[in-house]
């Protein structure tokens, strides 16, 4: 499908991985409250092999889960972006919109400006016609986040 572009909202840079997100992503991930509604945290084999997936899916796609930069201030605190859900669900398969941020920068509206900037691209340069979001219902943090500030987010193509 070929090279998926870089997205930038006011505050973010969304792009391919670089090895040197290797160390961030490997440190967010061994985070026990990062990975909170996970079976475990990730070792940095894991996140190597998480990485070189996300990279197939761009090639194969022509969107995935991409590193998150916040230029001047650090390098790569995560990912958000697009990935197929192919888990055993009524609405699957499904593109489902998804973010994992280190912790230090949570609270700072950086998964919603990102998630935004995603699905704008989903529907608008790919022509998705849904997107779904998914999370346990133990997640508090990410349902509060979706009912009271995210109003803005559609999971519909409004076209």
């Amino acid at each position: 499908m070929g090279r998926a572009p870089e997205l930038r909202t006011d505050r973010l840079l969304l792009r391919r991985w670089l090895p040197a997100d290797l160390e961030p992503y490997a440190a967010l991930n061994a985070d026990s409250e990062v990975r909170e509604h996970f079976q475990s945290t990730m070792t940095r084999q894991e996140c190597e092999s998480e990485i070189a997936i996300f990279e197939e899916r761009f090639d194969e796609h022509g969107y995935g889960l991409w590193a998150v930069e916040v230029p001047g201030v650090a390098p790569c605190i995560g990912f958000i972006g697009l990935d197929l859900a192919t888990f055993d669900a009524p609405f699957t398969p499904a593109v489902e919109v998804g973010w994992r941020l280190a912790r230090d920068h949570w609270g700072k509206g950086y998964a919603s400006e990102g998630a935004r900037a995603a699905l704008q691209f989903g529907f608008d340069t790919i022509g998705l016609d849904e997107i779904v979001s998914v999370t346990t219902p133990r997640n508090v943090r990410y349902r509060i986040s979706r009912t009271t500030s995210d109003a803005s987010l559609s999971s519909r193509n409004p076209r």
